[in-house]
């Protein structure tokens, strides 16, 4: 099966929930002549400025504007500026992939590349299945794509949303968002045999920072701050830069700074809390192994709505205000609503999303 896999190279997630749509397929003895594109490099230097860029630039430096973007950008109305331009922008270099890969099907893990893939297709005369997996819990207006052939998103209410909005019923999917196998493996593994393999105490606390692919999280100092005063000992797992590695003591808090790690599925398993923002990859790999959640920080608009989603099934602890983080992370630690919290997030999860996404692909297909 030809299959062109369009990732976007904003963070990491995108690309890994192609990777475990791969390793699916390839699972079910598919076939696979597979090539990989990137939204994100179709683009021109002239369009890269004001679109990811200035996506990096809020992040770091105007959340508050990229917030009002999302918010007036999220609108029912029959016309939108961005997904027209959306139909345009980087046309160039996905025709260069679909020329190289003659697809039977491209499949999507940023909404960007689906109107865009449209376009070649009705320009080309190239027909192929159009599909879109969408990695948050709700979908933004720009998500909900009338060229996809089937949308598969994370959960019964994100259809639901979808379709109210809109979106074709008999198109969309519910899936869960697709994780690496790694982290299915690791259910009901022993953590304190986990923690020795890396070095970890068994008698403290371990808690991983969820900080984002994008190397831009505002609130980590403030974060680290609260974790080394907790007026307990814990031990920080810091997923960075290669250069930055090495133990630092914040005082509580053992802070390793892991650099690149390929032992991030075992890391989060060996983990008593994920700490920090809500990407919806990390979302579905921490519910998926029952690890609850205290989310601080997260970027406005979709992963606020991450966060909402895991507040409202009691699978985290959301934390809004600076003075309250040592709170929230004290209470998620506590025995009891440890154990809430971790059996909420397992009722949540989707460790086999990846093999449903590929159960929808394949139906796709045969109807094709």
């Amino acid at each position: 099966m030809r299959t062109l896999f369009v990732s976007a190279s904003i963070g990491s997630g995108h690309h890994q929930a192609q990777l475990a749509v791969q390793h699916a397929l390839e699972g079910r003895g598919v076939c696979l002549q597979a090539r990989e594109g990137d939204a994100v490099a179709y683009l021109k230097p002239s369009e890269r400025w004001w679109t990811v860029d200035l996506y990096a630039f809020e992040l770091r430096y105007a959340p508050w504007l990229y917030a009002w973007f999302y918010r007036r950008t999220d609108h029912d109305r029959p016309f939108s500026l961005i997904g027209w331009l959306c139909s345009w922008v980087g046309r160039a270099g996905l025709e260069r992939d679909i020329a190289a890969a003659g697809p039977d099907l491209v499949v999507s893990s940023y909404w960007s590349s689906v109107p865009l893939a449209d376009t070649v297709r009705r320009r080309r005369g190239r027909p192929f299945v159009n599909a879109l997996i969408v990695t948050d819990y709700r979908a933004h207006r720009h998500w909900i794509r009338p060229e996809a052939e089937v949308i598969m998103v994370a959960t019964e209410e994100t259809a639901a949303q979808m379709v109210v909005r809109g979106a074709d019923p008999e198109r969309v999917v519910v899936t869960g968002i697709p994780i690496s196998p790694r982290f299915r493996a690791l259910i009901g593994a022993d953590r304190a045999e986990l923690r020795a393999r890396h070095g970890l105490r068994a008698n403290q606390p371990v808690l991983l920072i969820s900080g984002g692919g994008t190397g831009v999280y505002r609130a980590l100092n403030e974060l680290l701050d609260a974790l080394g005063n907790l007026g307990r000992p814990v031990q920080v797992l810091l997923p960075a830069t290669p250069q930055d590695t090495g133990v630092e003591v914040r005082g509580g808090a053992t802070i390793h700074h892991l650099g690149y790690t390929t032992a991030f599925p075992e890391l989060m398993a060996a983990s008593d809390l994920v700490v920090g923002k809500a990407g919806g990859l990390t979302v579905a790999e921490a519910t998926a192994l029952g690890v609850p959640m205290v989310v601080y920080g997260p970027i406005p608009g979709q992963e606020e709505h991450n966060a909402d989603f895991l507040e409202r099934h009691g699978a985290a602890v959301w934390v809004r205000r600076r003075a309250d983080l040592r709170a929230g992370v004290l209470r998620a630690l506590d025995p009891d609503e440890h154990a809430r919290l971790s059996a909420n997030a397992r009722a949540v999860g989707v460790p086999d999303a990846a093999e449903r996404v590929a159960t929808a692909l394949l139906a796709r297909m045969d109807r094709a």
